[in-house]
């Protein structure tokens, strides 16, 4: 076996062993080709040519089994490829001196046996301001305009804009490593980082947009789903470099926005979209787990919050299905239909002795104590192991139907994407980018809705389309499309739950320019530690800067090692200010001791018998808080305005809004400031202009720097002292 694949795994941040790097060869730059072979290949040799012209053959170096990247990939496609690496072996020779405009055509040749001939063209950056247009006041620096050009395409455009002393640059989607981006390199492309986002600066929810705070106030939105990348003054001091990838046309569209923060944001959601008022419910507690696979241990954990006096308001079921279908609680029984039609409840059977005897009555009886039931989902068909059964009945219907993005082939046909990671793997995807194919996937899932009573739906894994070779049944492509598809996934989904009559209650964590009008969201997948936790909160500021008002994260970690009692009570309180509270816990095979993240399982664990009581206690103020939060998320979505906000919003000129990065504005009248360091029982907090009282002590403060000790059951806040008199009352 030889193979190459000039466009790899589409994996944006490493190259595979058997692809072209860079795809597209630019004059100036190495270009790396490289092939997979079976183990038993002993050689292989680079046949080429330059612009028609035969050049020596050239002997690949051996690459080790193990060079797929696995230290700096992340998430499941990264997994898959370098458990591939390490099953095959790699091969690889680099070309220099490159000149823009040759053609290149190659092929590598092993004892008995080549890949086809393989054809590119050079290309090479020309000064030329042709293409770029702007859109609002003139801010590219004139002369820094130059386009990456192959034969008569244009590929990419390359600008600077101005930044001056002391502006600072915030926004970018959700970001996790830093509220103030200068001084960084960066890029827009939605990326399924599992854990450590802030080190390894990737991010399920890009936007090309910033704020430029500081000075007259600025911002701007690259127009595009296509790829962009950022230096933010790291190569320039002065500038902030941009280079997008463009479409066939070769144009690319700049909106420059100026003023404050505020009509900054505001400019931009005319372009990306408002959020949607969601039902005051959507602020009550949250509470997960994916041990919780069925319904005697979802009823027992919601048991427990009864009995121990903890209020919830939601339950995410997310191991409810049979993983296949996403369509059928797993032990149901039902017969196979057409994969198309819509399934209804009376088409299942439940056992009293399986993992959910009685869903309906599940939610019934959750129902009546006021817990709102979701469901997890995914957007794929699972196709291994081979499908049988109604999963094969839906991959049939599905490419019948002609509902799935596909892939363009070596020999140029159209075939069903397979998608490329460990999870689910070889899984078809549906186009739900397409008004039709969206309403066929989601269709089969509406008994859920107006049967069973389902309240709202986990919109996860967003990420798995990779690849610019993708092809949608719009025509387009994925380097225009796979950042738009958690967008539409996310309305979808919403659609369904509108056309069945309830609010578009959606719960996501991948995103992109879009993803504002469309449900809520978390931060995604993270270890329970001090250094996450601090990445969460930036990743809430960011992704407020940037639009989204419904936010939250697995407060206190998800995976790994239960969180200390300290750790869990300090993020637990914190989270009681942010738009969703909520907390969740990986899968750990039911080993014991447990790993669920619940208040009684850390006391357990940590034999902390303070934990219940501070945490009864935070959850109760979050209730008390739900009417304040429901009153200010309709403020903001109003008022194109987050809810969680940076302090910069209120004060854009003050350096101490950027010197306490972790504190915020929840709506207009409460200041929060968390404690996030290990070992710490205090905050140094910076209160802007005017009056404030202390919300748990009733002492009033004047504009400035103020210090504070704060018990392990509390988040020091402040209140506006025009709104002191009616929210005091709020914190007991």
């Amino acid at each position: 076996m030889i193979r190459h694949r000039p466009f790899g795994s589409g994996h944006p941040y490493s190259a595979d062993t058997e692809q072209r790097s860079p795809v597209d060869p630019v004059a100036g730059e190495p270009l790396e080709l490289g092939v997979r072979t079976s183990a038993d290949v002993a050689s292989v040799r680079l046949e080429w040519q330059r612009d028609g012209v035969a050049q020596s053959p050239i002997a690949l170096d051996r690459v080790p089994r193990n060079s797929r990247g696995q230290s700096v990939d992340g998430g499941h496609l990264a997994s898959a490829q370098a458990r591939l690496a390490r099953a095959s072996g790699g091969w690889r020779t680099t070309l220099d001196g490159l000149i823009a405009g040759e053609r290149l055509r190659y092929r590598f040749v092993a004892p008995h046996q080549s890949t086809r001939w393989f054809e590119t063209q050079v290309a090479g950056w020309v000064p030329d301001a042709a293409g770029l247009t702007e859109v609002g006041a003139a801010r590219v620096v004139p002369g820094s305009v130059s386009r990456l050009v192959a034969g008569d395409a244009t590929l990419r455009i390359r600008f600077a804009l101005p930044l001056a002393a002391g502006e600072r640059v915030v926004g970018f989607g959700e970001r996790y490593d830093a509220l103030d981006q200068r001084g960084t390199t960066l890029d827009s492309v939605v990326f399924e980082q599992y854990k450590n986002q802030g080190r390894e600066r990737r991010t399920y929810l890009p936007m090309p947009f910033a704020h430029v705070v500081g000075g007259g106030g600025w911002g701007f939105h690259v127009r595009t789903s296509r790829r962009v990348w950022f230096d933010v003054g790291a190569s320039t001091p002065d500038q902030l470099w941009v280079e997008a990838e463009t479409g066939a046309d070769g144009t690319l569209e700049l909106a420059l926005f100026d003023g404050s923060p505020r009509e900054v944001l505001r400019a931009f959601l005319a372009d990306a979209g408002r959020a949607e008022t969601l039902p005051e419910w959507v602020f009550r507690l949250w509470a997960s787990g994916n041990e919780w696979n069925t319904q005697a241990e979802v009823m027992r954990q919601l048991d427990l919050h009864r009995d121990l006096d903890i209020p919830v308001g939601s339950v995410v079921i997310e191991a409810w299905s049979d993983e296949s279908t996403f369509t059928t609680f797993r032990d149901a029984q039902t017969s196979v239909v057409d994969g198309a039609e819509p399934r209804r409840l009376a088409d299942f059977t439940f056992s009293v002795d399986g993992a959910w005897p009685d869903p309906k009555g599940m939610v019934d009886e959750l129902h009546r104590r006021d817990v709102r039931v979701h469901l997890w989902q995914i957007p794929l068909i699972k196709m291994r192991p081979h499908p049988l059964g109604q999963v094969k009945a839906d991959a049939e219907a599905a490419i019948r139907d002609n509902v799935l993005i596909r892939e363009e082939a070596p020999d140029g046909s159209l075939r069903p994407y397979r998608n490329r990671g460990w999870w689910f793997p070889l899984g078809l995807m549906p186009d739900l980018t397409d008004e039709r194919a969206a309403h066929w996937w989601t269709e089969k899932r509406r008994y859920l809705v107006e049967e069973l009573g389902i309240d709202g739906f986990k919109t996860d894994g967003g990420e798995h389309a990779w690849g610019r070779e993708l092809v949608y049944l719009d025509g387009r492509r994925g380097d225009e499309k796979n950042n738009l598809f958690p967008v539409h996934y996310a309305k979808a989904y919403g659609d369904l739950l509108r056309r069945s009559g309830k609010p578009p209650v959606t719960f996501s964590r991948a995103g992109f320019t879009g993803s504002q009008a469309h449900g809520a969201f978390w931060a995604g997948d993270e270890n329970s530690t001090w250094e996450a936790f601090r990445w969460s909160l930036t990743a809430g500021l960011t992704a407020a800067a940037s639009g989204i008002v419904y936010w939250g994260w697995d407060f206190a970690g998800f995976s790994g090692e239960i969180p200390s009692a300290e750790l869990y009570l300090r993020s637990a309180a914190a989270a009681a200010f942010v738009p969703i509270m909520q907390y969740h816990s990986e899968f750990n095979h039911h080993r014991t001791p447990s790993r669920d993240r619940t208040p009684w399982n850390i006391a357990e664990r940590s034999g902390d018998e303070h934990v219940i009581p501070a945490f009864r206690a935070i959850a109760k103020l979050r209730e008390r808080l739900v009417p304040y939060l429901a009153e200010q998320a309709e403020r903001a979505v109003d008022a194109g305005e987050p809810l969680m906000r940076p302090l910069f919003f209120d004060a854009p000129d003050a350096e101490e809004a950027f010197a306490h990065p972790y504190q915020w504005m929840l709506g207009d009248e409460l200041l929060v400031a968390p404690v996030v360091e290990e070992g710490a029982d205090a905050v140094r907090a910076w209160l802007p202009d005017g009056e404030w009282v202390d919300a748990f002590r009733g002492t009033r403060h004047s504009g400035g720097v103020v210090e504070r000790d704060v018990p392990l059951d509390e988040t020091a806040v402040w209140i506006r002292a025009s709104a002191a008199e009616r929210l005091r009352p709020l914190f007991g």
